[in-house]
């Protein structure tokens, strides 16, 4: 073999190591953000990208959504886009604390 082809198979190497390390793990993590954002609905708790936590309270077309903040509950407009996570899944240990006092209710 000479230096041409062992360059070669060098660089489909590192395009392949780069490909399963970096490449095709955030392309599944954004699958699972946009099917997430898909299947909000009311009544849902989420927290958006500027870390604000709030409850869906109505769902505007197809890219808007009106959440309700805080105990003085103020409604925001916002883009569909601008949700980060579900509140539930973003904290573990609450849900499963909600789930354990509900139970011994």
């Amino acid at each position: 073999m000479d230096n041409n082809s062992i360059s070669l198979i060098m660089m489909v190497l590192l395009f392949a190591v780069f490909y399963f390390v970096l490449i095709r793990p955030q392309r599944q993590k954004d699958k699972k953000i946009q099917e997430m954002r898909r299947s909000l609905k009311v009544g849902d708790e989420i927290i958006t990208i500027g870390g604000i936590y709030g409850k869906i309270v109505r769902v505007k077309g197809d890219d808007r959504l009106v959440i309700q903040t805080g105990s003085d509950r103020v409604k925001l407009e916002m883009a569909r886009w601008s949700i980060s996570s579900l509140a539930n899944e973003a904290e573990p240990g609450k849900a499963e604390k909600a789930e354990k006092e509900e139970a011994e209710e």
